[in-house]
């Protein structure tokens, strides 16, 4: 599944363009860097509400795929020029954490359940 794929179909809107056509490994699900950076793995989807800078930061470090802020939260613009820098796709739902999440996970696990 590529980040391209999860942008129509759950309505997501770009805020800053990385690249699209990278592939989704997985979500991770936090809002603590701390955890993130223990614990995601390379090519994850990162779902947080954090919106600061920082998130690029730990975004690039750990390889990830992307960034979704869920809850349609405001972006700072510092963080979406950073993130413009590392080629880091930043998007938004007007979701919130949980119904996100769990949208995508049917949706990424879709036909791999036994």
């Amino acid at each position: 599944m590529k980040i391209i794929d999860i942008i129509s179909k759950f309505g997501l809107e770009i805020k800053a363009v990385g690249d699209p056509q990278k592939e989704i490994r997985g979500c991770y699900v936090s809002d603590m860097l701390s955890d993130v950076l223990a614990n995601a793995k390379e090519g994850n989807l990162w779902i947080t509400r954090q919106t600061h800078p920082n998130i690029i930061g730990v975004a690039s470090i750990k390889e990830l795929s992307g960034i979704l802020i869920a809850g349609n939260k405001e972006i700072e613009p510092d963080t979406l020029n950073k993130a413009c820098a590392e080629n880091i796709t930043v998007m938004t739902s007007p979701l919130q954490t949980f119904e996100i999440a769990g949208a995508l996970y049917s949706f990424l696990t879709q036909g791999t359940e036994k």
